[in-house]
């Protein structure tokens, strides 16, 4: 027996096709985002732009003040960028993730790209920004750390396998102490905080503009820094790297972000207020306005080498390179020590 169907059936079902399908039709626009999507933003004026991923070191802390500063004054939009900002989980992983072009770009200790590229990562660094290092061992004032001799006795908190501790020993040799004078006490890297707070270590094995500032404002204590740097022992630090695919297929974008992330520099050095104040809301974990403005004052400390002295955010010296590789195949972090080619392909910043 053939089914008939109810006139007032027939009327609706028209409208629930359309109803249907109307409501297909953003679906399958996400659906379309997802799995393409544009790598184009346009503005409310019209001018198109490049979007951009940065990975960070870590979560966002003080020195990273001129990526949030940059992108609020749109210094980076008239680069043609839309810039992302993500946090990262330790340079060793930001570095890994822009060789493997999971980030379009990335920043992050030098060490862990030396070592990255003696693994055979395709990563280079496309400039350095801290050029002295901010290595340090960080102890409260109280403790009378002023000198290196300071340290024979004592216990410090340090992370197995890191840049700083690969480097203590040159530290302590350096400045004629045995490593037997010193006991390092390995723990993780949020860890290291705990321990001098706790009394469980006379300090720790940090960067100077990160975990001191944090320290002092948790303990109300003064806290004081003895910086490699300042006994004989320099490298660099933190800087912009990109994955070698992109370097040679958009050769363009790589200049436009290191030009970009140099004036941005230059802009939260002149006002360093402002740049502390473009992090809010940067993470639910960005310490408090003072850390941040300290972290970043010290920050401001460690741009440039006695070679860079007078030019741009980023602009490296290969000598300082070659100083920088030398030590860490001294250290062992790489097991070959290559022309700095190898490792940096410097850009021309803005002036």
């Amino acid at each position: 027996m053939k089914r008939r169907t109810h006139p007032a059936q027939a009327q609706r079902d028209p409208m629930r096709f359309r109803v249907l399908a109307a409501a297909l039709v953003p679906m399958l626009a996400l659906t379309a985002a997802a799995c393409g999507g544009s790598d184009e933003t346009t503005t409310s004026s019209g001018k198109k732009l490049d979007k951009v991923t940065l990975t960070l070191n870590w979560y966002p802390y003080g020195e990273h003040a001129p990526f949030f500063y940059g992108k609020k004054q749109k210094i980076f939009e008239k680069h043609g960028i839309d810039l992302t900002i993500k946090a990262g989980q330790g340079s060793q992983k930001t570095v890994q993730a822009t060789g493997a072009g999971q980030t379009d770009f990335g920043w992050a200790d030098t060490p862990a790209l030396l070592a990255a590229v003696d693994k055979g990562v395709p990563v280079k660094s496309i400039g350095v920004f801290l050029q002295t290092t901010p290595a340090s061992v960080q102890a409260f004032t109280s403790a009378g750390l002023k000198r290196p001799e300071d340290l024979k006795g004592r216990t410090i908190a340090g992370t197995a396998g890191d840049a700083l501790q690969r480097t203590f020993p040159v530290f302590l040799k350096k400045n004629g102490i045995a490593e037997s004078e010193v006991t390092v006490q390995n723990t993780d890297p949020a860890g290291k905080i705990a321990a001098v707070l706790s009394g469980k270590t006379d300090g720790l094995m940090g960067f100077a503009n990160d975990q001191g500032p944090i320290m002092a404002a948790k303990s109300g204590k003064p806290v004081s820094a003895l910086r490699y740097s300042d006994f004989g022992v320099n490298f660099f630090s933190n800087g912009l790297l990109v994955g070698e695919r992109k370097l040679k297929s958009d050769g363009d974008l790589v200049k436009r972000m290191v030009a970009a992330t140099s004036e941005s520099w230059t802009a939260a050095q002149r006002d360093q207020a402002g740049a502390v104040a473009s992090m809010a809301g940067a993470s639910e974990q960005l310490p408090a306005p003072p850390v941040l403005t300290e972290q970043f004052k010290t920050t401001l400390t460690l741009l440039h080498t006695p070679s860079t002295q007078g030019k741009a955010p980023g602009v490296n010296s290969e000598a300082d390179w070659r100083q920088t590789i030398s030590l860490f195949h001294q250290t062992g972090v790489i097991t070959k020590a290559q022309e700095p080619s190898a490792y940096w392909q410097p850009q021309e910043p803005a002036r």
